[in-house]
């Protein structure tokens, strides 16, 4: 018998920033294929595999507000960016033979499903990726919080956050070559500390739900699949 993966559904968490590779603002295709084909390899090796993409390659609702925009106004605006990420994403992964749904918060009906949370649960049985776009539909929510409420209600096995750092450090690597990086750190020391893994609404919502964040570099080629397996480089925000 095959041996089932020790988190059998999970969540990746990616920044906007994640999508356009080098480039300076929007979408680069190369980069969205080569998460699209991590993606599908480890759905391939029998993950349940959902997905939260953030906007701020496109456009940020709180630089904006921070311009002087209205923040709902900005924030509607950063959650249509993250439904443009989607599609491309689901683009990608359709190309390499991976069934996906996008479901919006906000309803999209001409281009993606609304978020029915039975439904996705049913794709994700049937072995569809499964992206959730548009954050809670609500302003002053980050994606950060929104993918940790879709972890919860997908009772997600844990929530995988790829950034360009390979974990948790006690202050930021790029400015500090003696930063220090955690194999393992508690929820609340995250929130006492302010370590910014995600902001703390949503490291909240995974701890009251027992979700363990694990935070890696998602721009490492084939990151994602060690870090399943418990090889690559990561920090487990947990318990």
């Amino acid at each position: 018998m095959t041996a089932r993966p020790a988190y059998k559904r999970i969540l990746l968490k990616l920044s906007g920033e994640a999508a356009m590779g080098d480039q300076g603002f929007g979408i680069d295709p190369e980069t969205v294929a080569r998460v699209a084909q991590e993606v599908a390899g480890v759905r391939a090796g029998g993950h349940e595999v959902c997905l939260v993409i953030g906007g701020g390659n496109i456009f940020r609702g709180v630089a904006g507000a921070a311009k002087g925009m209205d923040r709902a106004t900005a924030d509607y605006m950063g959650m249509l960016a993250t439904i443009m990420n989607a599609l491309a994403m689901q683009d990608a992964l359709e190309s390499r033979g991976v069934d996906t749904r996008v479901q919006s918060a906000i309803p999209m009906a001409a281009v993606c499903e609304p978020y029915i949370r039975r439904r996705a649960v049913r794709h994700l049985e049937k072995g569809r990726v499964v992206i959730f776009a548009a954050g809670t539909g609500s302003p002053y929510f980050t994606t950060d919080t929104g993918a940790a409420l879709r972890a919860a209600e997908m009772r997600c096995d844990a929530l995988l956050k790829g950034t360009s750092v390979d974990g948790v450090y006690d202050s930021d690597p790029k400015t500090n070559p003696a930063a220090r990086r955690y194999d393992r750190i508690g929820y609340d020391r995250v929130l006492n500390d302010d370590l910014k893994v995600m902001d703390s609404a949503a490291v909240a919502l995974c701890r009251d739900n027992g979700i363990p964040i694990i935070v890696f570099n998602i721009r490492e080629a084939g990151n994602l699949a060690r870090v399943l397996r418990g090889e690559g480089i990561a920090t487990v925000v947990g318990a």
